[in-house]
């Protein structure tokens, strides 16, 4: 099993930044691949950016050029750095963790981004 924490969401004006943490915990070690994604209200979740365990990132054209997602191995945690933030990212933003043979899915609880215009 693998449990993650996501924090660092709150209220934010536009063009502002914020970074999210996701700290994981448990069965680590089998996880190739981590990610964000965020769901909108009225809307389904979707992709924001991901990181393989080789360090492989790739991101959805919503936060292309504006996002960064990286990890620090020996805090076993991922963050996601948001710039330029515009309204249109107001939504939970939820940690995401991919055992690829299994295969498996881990969640976490979602922190929310709002930000206003």
């Amino acid at each position: 099993q693998v449990q993650l924490v996501e924090s660092g969401g709150r209220l934010v004006q536009a063009g502002g930044s914020l970074r999210l943490s996701c700290a994981a915990s448990g069965t680590i070690f089998s996880i190739n691949v981590m990610g964000w994604y965020r769901q909108a209200p009225g809307k389904q979740r979707e992709l924001v950016a991901v990181i393989t365990s080789g360090g492989t990132s790739n991101y959805a054209d919503s936060g292309s050029g504006r996002f960064t997602i990286s990890r620090d191995n020996t805090k076993n945690t991922v963050y996601l750095q948001m710039n330029s933030l515009k309204p249109e990212d107001t939504a939970v933003y939820y940690c995401n963790a991919r055992r690829l043979s299994g295969p498996a899915d881990y969640w976490g609880q979602g922190t929310q981004v709002t930000v206003s215009s």
